[in-house]
C-alpha cells in the first residue's frame, strides 16, 4: 500500500458522503481484447451498491454481459496548494477520492428498477422527484447495480 494511502484513508462515513455528494463518477468495463472502457456516469449510492442507468444497449453494456468486473472512481478536487517558493514539482492538490471494485449486473425486476430510478430522480432532479415514473420509460431503461468488492478513499489538504 502507497505511504499516502495508510497515512490518508477516508474514513467510511467520509467515503459514504463524496459518494452521496458525487454527480458523476467513471466506470471501468472490460473490452472483448481486455482493453478498459472508461464512460463517465451519474450514478447513485444506495444500499452500499452504485447504481446507474442509460440506454439499453450500447459498449458499456456488452462489456458488461462478457465480463462483470469494473472499476468504479469518484474524485473532488478542493484547490491547487502551491509550494510558497513557487516550485511546481512541491505543487499539491487538496481533494477526496474514492476506487471502488466490484461486478455489475443489469437490475431485470421491474419494481427494483423503478425504485433505483427513483433515487437518482432524488438525486439529480429533486424538484420532481415525486412525480410518478411512467412504466414504459422504466422497463425501457436500463439500471446497471455494482456490487462493491473494494473500497477505498484517499484525501489530501
Amino acid at each position: 500500500m502507497q505511504y499516502r494511502m495508510k497515512t490518508h484513508q477516508l474514513s467510511e462515513e467520509k467515503i459514504r458522503q463524496l459518494l452521496e455528494r458525487s454527480q458523476t463518477g467513471s466506470l471501468a468495463t472490460l473490452n472483448s481484447d481486455g482493453t478498459p472502457y472508461v464512460t463517465p456516469i451519474h450514478f447513485v449510492y444506495y444500499k452500499n451498491a452504485i447504481f446507474a442507468h442509460g440506454l439499453p444497449k450500447g459498449k458499456k453494456l456488452d462489456n458488461i454481459a462478457r465480463d462483470s468486473r469494473i472499476g468504479f472512481s469518484v474524485y473532488e478536487m478542493d484547490k491547487l496548494l502551491l509550494d510558497p517558493d513557487g516550485n511546481p514539482c512541491d505543487t499539491n492538490t487538496k481533494y477526496e477520492s474514492v476506487i471502488i471494485s466490484g461486478t455489475a449486473r443489469l437490475v431485470d425486476d421491474i419494481n427494483e428498477k423503478g425504485n433505483i430510478l427513483k433515487k437518482i430522480a432524488e438525486k439529480y432532479t429533486p424538484h420532481s422527484a415525486s412525480k410518478e415514473l411512467p412504466v414504459n420509460m422504466v422497463k425501457a431503461t436500463a439500471v446497471i447495480q455494482i456490487d462493491i468488492t473494494e473500497i477505498t478513499g484517499k484525501y489530501y489538504s
